[in-house]
């Protein structure tokens, strides 16, 4: 007979409140053996690639991987910094700033980061967690826009770890926050700081990443929520219809993806005369490969190289502090009812360490 280990309850004790802010993943490093470890994981997962299994196994593992995997560790290295992956850097200074902010409005809340895939895993934080005595967990998604082959896969991740424990703690899912105010202002605040800086250019291209187009013929809220966040972006922005796009990033594969493509539309754009376009990637909170190499890089050479003239890529929020406070608001709204306001005494304290906890993560943005 097999027993379950985990933390004795400890009768008395006070549950503790954290949030988890997961991410998609990264490789541990850019080198092929580490891509390729780090694609299996990712594209073995049911939810992103809906092939039968068996059929995806032979294309997977035959295929894709002893191919891929160098190619995709040279786009790697492309962007990598002195700190690791961007996406895993900017992840990990959000987590920590998202802790500052919630200090700073009187929470007592331990905020972690996690990546979908790769490390450090969900199921490796959530025990971490556990360990240390945390009964409610709010699971906050780095997507904006849900779609089942990202976010859900997060939930999945979640459930499937819980099944094999016997004290669930209490649990919260954010679904999304696409069309959420503070999103949508630090998306504008952003655009409209690059504009004062470079002017304004003929067409801003709005590119999110990609799915199967099957996903939205199945009923994945995807494609709508991308939508919406583009028209309420170009309305606070005061944009025309003519003045903006919504494109699709990052085909992978022979099926139809959601159009229009990004990389096929700018080299449309160029050779019909737009000299300048600024192309801004809403969908991502992070800056990663699919925004530093694609966009920045790749999209950038189709642009130019087809007749256009200027091309600028707009960061990602990151570490954007209009972006922080929206993200401590979208935390405090899902953690409405949870007792995580401190005491007057403990606030003070909590208050202290939150401000240090904030010019760190913010001397650490700076250096970037």
């Amino acid at each position: 007979m097999s027993f379950r280990t985990e933390p004795p309850y400890t009768h008395g004790s006070l549950p503790k409140t954290a949030i988890v802010l997961v991410n998609l993943g990264t490789p541990d490093a850019p080198t092929t053996t580490a891509v390729r470890r780090y694609l299996k994981e990712f594209l073995s997962d049911p939810r992103v690639v809906e092939i039968p299994r068996a059929i995806w196994w032979f294309i997977l593992n035959l295929i894709i991987l002893p191919f891929r995997s160098s190619q995709s560790a040279k786009k790697y290295a492309s962007i990598w910094t002195n700190e690791g992956s961007p996406l895993k850097v900017h992840t990990a200074r959000q987590a920590k700033l998202l802790g500052g902010y919630l200090g700073e409005r009187g929470h007592q809340v331990r905020v972690e980061y996690a990546m979908r895939y790769g490390s450090p895993s969900v199921p490796e934080v959530l025990s971490k967690l556990k360990a240390d005595g945390c009964d409610r967990i709010l699971v906050l998604p780095a997507y904006p826009q849900y779609s089942g082959a990202t976010t859900a896969s997060i939930f999945d991740a979640v459930f499937n770890h819980y099944a094999k424990e016997r004290n669930v703690p209490e649990l919260r899912f954010i679904k999304h926050y696409h069309d959420h105010e503070g999103y949508i202002r630090a998306l504008q605040k952003s655009v409209l700081a690059h504009w004062d800086m470079a002017g304004r250019p003929d067409k801003l291209v709005m590119s999110f990443h990609g799915v199967p187009k099957r996903t939205l013929l199945l009923g994945d809220p995807y494609h709508c929520e991308c939508h919406k966040t583009a028209r309420l972006l170009a309305k606070e922005l005061g944009l025309t219809q003519d003045q903006y796009l919504v494109t699709f990033q990052s085909r992978f594969g022979k099926a139809e993806w959601l159009q229009p493509y990004t990389a096929p539309t700018l080299q449309k754009l160029a050779k019909e005369g737009v000299q300048r376009v600024d192309v801004i990637c809403p969908g991502f909170t992070s800056d990663c490969l699919e925004t530093l190499e694609e966009i920045a890089m790749e999209v950038r050479h189709d642009f130019l190289t087809a007749g256009g003239k200027d091309f600028n890529y707009i960061a990602c929020l990151n570490e954007n502090d209009a972006w922080m406070k929206a993200m401590a608001e979208i935390a405090e709204l899902h953690m409405i009812g949870w007792p995580t306001i401190m005491s007057p005494t403990l606030s003070e304290e909590r208050d202290q360490q939150a401000r240090i906890s904030l010019e760190q993560a913010q001397r650490l943005g700076a250096t970037q």
